[in-house]
């Protein structure tokens, strides 16, 4: 074939692909392979939806009935009488907030609630942060003991660990004061620490501190798995100190988990009760009450219903801020997408 030719000769003619050759697969009548692939793959994204979906309905369930109707009896002035006749109880709009915002006592008790909740969240996860850490340096049968008695401690139930606590606090037999009687003196025999706010919000953070501590060093250690002991090992040969190699190798990676557990810990440790309530023989001193403890006792000892849920649905709004900003650490950790 001469140049000539080859110039006259047209493109050439691509074959058809063979579509088993590269293992395809084939298409049926009308294109509907595609429109099939696509039906299964809806299917397979709603099935995590399905899988929920009961979970859901209990929560619904459980949670926005109360919610709901917490925040209708806050615009309404419900008393004893409405509650036992079933008489609807007359609207007042915004009165309730406004008595409680006007009332210095409730920001005296908002104070009181937050600086408690700083001291137990402070002390919760300085102390959680360093057990964890000693876990790290412990040998294997030393760190399953301890783990075995911070599960325990955890498991114990609430009552129970305050029944404990009461005893170790008492005036005339508690373990507190016959300790530091052989150190200070017999002067402490007989101690009451509940006379003094200060001392008797001392023994009820010993208390919250206690029972939260373990579910901090159990996080806090399977996070500190994560680190790489190569970054350590190397920042440690460049001549970085302990606290250099913890703060620029170590705390990076645990640093949203860390985040996550103080916001939980914030949470928690603002709605406290139980704690107080049974301390106090279920009779707690105005000194001793919290946010949760003044909106019960606005409720069913002034049996004032739409006052205690009004002071409940502020607690709400001022706990959401604490809330969001613990969704955002999901989402920034890959935990909600």
């Amino acid at each position: 074939m001469t140049a000539a030719d080859t110039k006259a000769a047209g493109p050439p003619v691509p074959v058809p692909r063979d579509p088993q050759a590269d293992g395809s697969p084939l298409s049926d009548e009308g294109g509907n392979a595609p429109l099939k692939q696509k039906r299964k793959r809806k299917k397979g994204e709603l099935l995590p939806y399905l899988l929920i979906l009961p979970a859901i309905v209990a929560i619904a369930a459980v949670y926005l009935y109360p919610l709901a109707k917490t925040v209708i009896m806050s615009f309404q002035d419900m008393g004893r009488r409405e509650l036992w006749t079933g008489d609807p109880a007359p609207w007042v709009g915004f009165d309730q907030f406004t008595n409680i915002l006007g009332d210095s006592e409730f920001w005296w008790v908002t104070f009181r609630t937050v600086v408690f909740m700083a001291v137990c969240v402070t002390l919760t996860m300085g102390i959680g942060l360093l057990i964890s850490l000693l876990m790290r340096r412990l040998s294997t049968w030393v760190r399953l003991i301890l783990t075995f008695c911070l599960i325990a401690a955890w498991s114990m139930p609430l009552m129970v660990a305050a029944s404990i606590f009461r005893f170790m606090a008492d005036s005339d037999y508690g373990l507190i004061n016959t300790l530091i009687a052989k150190v200070v003196g017999e002067d402490w025999l007989g101690h009451n620490w509940y006379l003094n706010p200060v001392q008797g919000f001392a023994i009820i953070t010993l208390l919250v501190v206690w029972g939260a501590i373990p579910f901090v060093v159990v996080t806090l250690y399977a996070a500190l798995t994560q680190v790489p002991q190569e970054l350590e090992e190397a920042a440690s040969l460049d001549g970085a100190t302990s606290f250099g190699v913890f703060r620029y190798v170590t705390w990076p990676v645990i640093k949203p988990v860390f985040s996550m557990v103080s916001t939980l810990s914030v949470i928690w440790d603002f709605n406290v009760f139980g704690q107080i309530w049974l301390l106090r023989g279920s009779k707690p001193e105005p000194e001793y009450e919290t946010l949760g403890l003044y909106s019960y006792s606005k409720a069913f000892e002034s049996t004032s219903f739409s006052q205690g849920s009004a002071i409940a649905l502020i607690t709400v709004i001022l706990l959401s801020a604490v809330a969001v900003y613990y969704l955002r650490q999901l989402m920034k950790t890959g935990e909600v997408e």
